[in-house]
């Protein structure tokens, strides 16, 4: 049997690393187990990767901050990259008992505001994404972490929605400039909703609209967190202290590149970083 199984992995493998998939053996294995030994479903895992459909679409699910993401068409799949705005606010709030209220701004699978509402058992949140597909998503992986009581998600533009006071506001906006998207690869390209990943010419054109949302939502103690691309720290800071906010660090992903941004009111007291 284990002889069959290796066969089938060597094959699988072989047609992976002909269509230009990176690691292709350990992919093999992945979509063998996903099949669970089932021919035709194989056959169909494997045309679609060759596809370069992304193992977690086939799989329809990422697992983000060890908690499991349904995805649809209208979500982003959440890279391990945006955990950085994770350990940027749990490092920010080490009261976990804080009874806070959490803005998250184009929310996609739920996954940034979801994660946060695991680690603080009083907070409650909001989560706001333009794409209704996403809102149906992100509401869905809502009540299957167990976290609907303390999740709701709402379908508009953020700078149109009365959102209400936030302790802490999340966002990860599209951020890639548009005519860099064409480079990107095939599996961001063809399977992650365009409106996720387009920020316009500069790459900046979401966080112009969010930072007044966060200067008249977020409280005078409260803290924001922006997903940055590669790159764009100076510029989205110049942005943030432009509009009366105060940047209070930045803090980098695994790969060293400023990931988050961390912003505060101008106006607090107390010390950011």
């Amino acid at each position: 049997m284990t002889l069959l199984v290796d066969d089938a992995v060597a094959a699988t493998a072989q047609q992976l690393a002909a269509a230009g998939i990176a690691n292709p053996r350990h992919e093999a294995r992945l979509l063998y187990a996903l099949a669970a030994g089932e021919g035709a479903r194989l056959a169909d895992y494997v045309r679609r990767r060759m596809a370069h459909e992304p193992y977690s679409r086939i799989r329809g699910a990422r697992e983000f901050w060890s908690l499991d993401f349904a995805l649809s068409p209208d979500t982003l799949d959440p890279r391990p990259d945006s955990e950085t705005l994770i350990e940027a606010a749990l490092a920010a709030l080490p009261d976990r008992a804080a009874p806070l209220r959490v803005v998250d701004l184009g929310t996609g699978t739920g996954a940034l505001l979801l994660a946060l509402l695991s680690e603080y058992p009083n907070a409650a949140g909001l989560g706001v994404d333009i794409l209704p597909g996403a809102v149906a998503t992100a509401a869905g992986n809502a009540a299957a972490l167990g976290l609907a009581h303390r999740a709701q998600f709402v379908a508009g533009d953020w700078a149109a929605i009365n959102l209400g006071a936030a302790d802490v506001i999340l966002a990860n906006p599209p951020y890639i400039p548009s005519d860099e998207i064409v480079a990107l690869p095939p599996e961001v390209v063809q399977f992650d909703p365009r409106r996720a990943l387009d920020g316009g010419g500069d790459g900046l054109m979401a966080y112009r609209t969010l930072v007044p949302v966060v200067r008249r939502t977020l409280q005078p103690d409260g803290w924001a967190f922006f997903e940055l691309g590669a790159g764009q720290a100076e510029a989205v800071a110049r942005l943030v202290t432009a509009d009366k906010l105060r940047v209070a660090g930045t803090r980098r992903d695994l790969a060293g590149c400023e990931r988050c941004l961390t912003i505060r009111q101008a106006e607090s007291g107390k010390s950011g970083g």
